[in-house]
């Protein structure tokens, strides 16, 4: 099995953090007993700038979640067509290939689901299998790229793709003024991904994907997610999180290192999901990584923010096209996310 092609695709309005954080500092700013506060969770973000699928002065005229979840399922439409087909074409495949299409997202609904959209819209195999996933936030990057390569291992002579589209910002509540709340508003970007993934009888290039692993930590369904009213969906981010990473990763990873036959230190890339300043610094700490070797997440942070299930695959496709490791060296893809819960995967470039 083999990761054949990976893409990202964002919407065309980008704004520097500083001009967001403006943007919501009148907006909040009145109603808050020390408004520097939100200027301090922003700036310790990592964050330079962040795409959002609608001019920053449309979001006003929002007035229901109705309202913001039809704009989701247009922005979702677009942005993961483009995303898929710029993975086809690195991967030197066309529509016709895909046996599989996996969607997942945790920013809006749709039925039907945006995977059956792109079907129609990208003419793909009317006998094609439809994955539509909701609910797994954050993780659902390295699950869906986890799922998909379950698939080809059952069918090695198909194709299945993975698309991730993430509209966070149609997901603010501009009534909450929790730190969650405020943190998630310095935090979260738009954007999409997808990842195409071969079977092991298809002739295409690509990192290996040797072995996948789930592992789901009790008692912690509190850590992250949302909840969902008529307002729609409100963040819910524990400050336990990364003593949750620093408990469970490197156990984890350790476990599926061994049952592979492969020692710590022969991984020579780590392709993490960009949770957030906090998040980066306790993976580095679990899995005692020396500084530079999550640069590639540290720099996708700062370019987008986190895109949720979207991050991971854009530190994949940074690392396949500018920061490529050396034939036959081993790395490891990893997110967490709401359950609470990991997913890892080892590769082998």
């Amino acid at each position: 099995m083999r990761i054949a092609g990976a893409a990202s695709a964002f919407p065309q309005h980008y704004y520097p953090q500083e001009e967001l954080t403006q943007a919501l500092l009148a907006h909040w700013g009145p109603q808050m007993e020390e408004p520097r506060l939100l200027v301090r969770l922003h700036e310790h973000c990592g964050v330079d700038g962040r795409h959002l699928v609608l001019p920053l002065e449309e979001y006003i005229g929002l007035q229901s979640w109705g309202q913001a979840n039809a704009k989701w399922i247009e922005a979702a439409t677009d942005l993961g067509e483009q995303a898929l087909r710029l993975a086809l074409e690195r991967s030197g495949l066309d529509a016709c290939d895909i046996g599989a299409i996996f969607f997942v997202s945790v920013t809006g609904v749709a039925s039907p689901s945006i995977d059956a959209r792109l079907v129609n819209r990208m003419k793909l195999r009317a006998d094609i299998k439809r994955i539509p996933i909701f609910g797994l936030g954050c993780v659902a990057g390295a699950a869906g790229i986890a799922r998909a390569a379950d698939y080809v291992r059952a069918f090695p002579d198909q194709i299945a793709a993975l698309v991730s589209v993430e509209i966070c910002s149609l997901t603010i509540q501009r009534d909450d003024m929790s730190t969650a709340n405020l943190i998630s508003s310095g935090l979260f970007g738009d954007g999409a991904g997808s990842v195409v993934v071969a079977g092991a009888n298809r002739q295409v290039s690509g990192p290996r994907i040797l072995a996948t692993q789930s592992s789901f930590y009790p008692e912690t369904e509190r850590a992250m997610g949302w909840d969902i009213s008529e307002k729609g969906f409100q963040i819910v981010l524990s400050r336990e999180v990364p003593q949750i990473i620093r408990q469970y990763l490197r156990t984890d990873a350790e476990r599926l290192l061994a049952a592979n036959g492969i020692r710590r230190d022969q991984i020579e890339s780590w392709i993490l999901h960009t949770g957030g300043p906090k998040i980066l610094e306790a993976t580095e700490a679990a899995l005692h990584l020396h500084s530079g070797q999550l640069q590639a997440s540290w720099d996708c942070l700062r370019r987008a923010g986190n895109l949720s299930s979207a991050s991971v695959l854009m530190v994949l496709e940074e690392v396949m096209r500018n920061r490529r490791p050396a034939a036959g060296s081993y790395g490891v893809l990893a997110a967490m996310g709401p359950g609470f819960c990991s997913e890892i995967l080892l590769l082998q470039w």
